[in-house]
């Protein structure tokens, strides 16, 4: 079963049943940078890593991308040091407005108002662009044939991209056979999509890094599995 409520060390220093090289990666890195996507920066799963990714050391430690590539990445992460950051979303000559990291979480990925990247495969995967769409159904049939279970907060869609990025992480360690599955037909065919939009439309550096940083990781995983993405079209 995959869990949602995790702490830090059972993000960083879990044991896998597979030692293989290949997922022992994909499952440090999926349970990283799912738990960031999915919880606030300021919980008990993501505190330690946020202050991980914003003293720069991390950069040496990951498995995937050369010192070109990690350092913009790290300093991105880590100019939001100080907690406060001039969003682009509330940037106004009359009355400027500091957005803390977990202001700036709380817009991306709750609201109240439109989210200018929304996390969840659906809106980009069904015509209509919705929650719980039919591609939604089709993960979660899959889950059912392959026994994947996962805690949910609350009632919600389980094609959220944290989720599936610790769902990932979750199969490299216990189920990697159904990996490339996931891969190829429930999060790469949107993933990078999404990633693209947050990256541009985030308005905090702190989340640009993350989704520059995920898309370096998420292309390795792809290129150390060959896996090639179902050829479907995106809607959003």
């Amino acid at each position: 079963m995959i869990k949602t409520d995790m702490t830090y060390q059972d993000i960083v220093y879990k044991d896998t049943v597979y030692q293989d090289s290949v997922y022992q990666k994909i499952g440090l890195t999926g349970r990283v940078l799912g738990a960031l996507f999915y919880c606030e920066p300021d919980s008990a799963e993501c505190r330690d890593i946020v202050v991980q990714l914003r003293n720069g050391t991390w950069a040496a430690e990951w498995p995937y991308g050369g010192a070109d590539e990690l350092m913009p990445i790290a300093t991105l992460l880590a100019a939001a040091q100080s907690d406060q950051y001039q969003s682009i979303a509330h940037q106004s000559a009359a009355a400027p407005l500091a957005e803390t990291l977990e202001e700036a979480w709380q817009r991306l990925f709750i609201g109240p108002y439109a989210l200018p990247a929304p996390p969840w495969g659906s809106v980009y995967l069904d015509k209509d662009m919705v929650l719980f769409g039919d591609s939604t159904l089709k993960l979660r049939n899959w889950m059912q044939q392959r026994h994947v279970e996962v805690t949910l907060k609350q009632q919600e869609p389980e094609d959220h991209f944290g989720l599936l990025m610790m769902m990932a992480a979750w199969l490299a360690e216990h189920q990697p056979v159904d990996l490339p599955v996931l891969l190829a037909d429930h999060l790469l065919p949107w993933s990078y999509r999404y990633l693209a939009l947050l990256q541009s439309d985030a308005g905090h550096p702190f989340y640009q890094g993350l989704a520059q940083l995920t898309t370096l990781t998420l292309a390795h995983w792809q290129h150390e599995l060959q896996v090639t993405p179902a050829g479907v079209e995106l809607y959003r």
